[in-house]
Parts: C-alpha cells; structure tokens; sequence
C-alpha cells in the first residue's frame, strides 16, 4: 500500500491556499496603489502622524498575513525582508515616479516597524488564525 506523497510546500496546510495567497498578493498591489497614488485623490487626514500610523499598520497586516500563510519562521523572516524591501522600494518610487508624493525615510522606519510588529505574531495562536478561518468555511 502506498502513502500519499509528503507535503512538500512552505504554506501551512489549508483549503484554499490559491483565494489567501491569492488575497494576500492582492494586499501588496493595494499597498503600492495607494503609495503611488496622487494624494489629491487620497482623503485628507488632519491627524498629525496619522499617515506613520498608517504605515505601520499596513506593513503590518502584510507581514501578518505572511505568518498566516508561511509555516516556518525562516520562510516568514526571508519573506519579512522581502516585503521590507517593497517598502523601501516604493518610498524611493514615490520620490521618482510621483509629482506630488515624496519618499520618506520616517515612513519606511514605519514600514519597517510594522513589518516586524506582524512578525512577531509568528509565535502566538493567532499565527493560526488564518488556518481556523478556512477550516471554518463550507
């Protein structure tokens, strides 16, 4: 009698995992479109350091989901550089490809920030919460 092959993947075991990688990417295409966006379209916030809170949590849920998703802390640190790098990636666009956006050096220590806010999860149950949430539904 033969076993079925050994799971090979980085993700952990889920339903669906095409609709939350799926939904995670699109996360990242969202984070850019609003980073590039000109800000008279975007709503103003009177706020002060509301936009570094913004960026906080944004990188956040990007690295969140990134522990959601991937089942090793290596893979989620490896991942963390990665999505750190999208952040400085698009300060740098912002200050290049926009008229009326600059690149911020505070605003991608916010990033970066977040991002390890959301790493930080990788060792709590809520690291699980994803894999719940798909067991869950029909």
């Amino acid at each position: 009698m033969t076993t079925a092959p050994q799971r090979l993947s980085l993700m952990r075991p889920f339903r669906r995992p095409w609709l939350w990688l799926s939904l995670w990417l699109l996360l990242f295409v969202l984070v850019a479109a609003g980073s590039l966006m000109s800000a008279d379209k975007l709503p103003p916030v009177d706020i002060s350091g509301f936009d570094k809170v913004q960026h906080f949590v944004g990188y956040a849920v990007l690295s969140a989901g990134a522990v959601a998703l991937f089942a090793r802390l290596r893979t989620q640190s490896l991942i963390a550089l990665v999505i750190i790098g999208f952040g400085i990636g698009l300060e740098f666009a912002q200050a290049s490809l926009t008229t009326d956006r600059m690149g911020d050096v505070a605003d991608a220590l916010a990033n970066t920030l977040g991002v390890l806010g959301g790493l930080l999860l990788s060792s709590t149950p809520a690291a699980r919460w994803l894999q719940r949430l798909d067991a869950r539904l029909p």
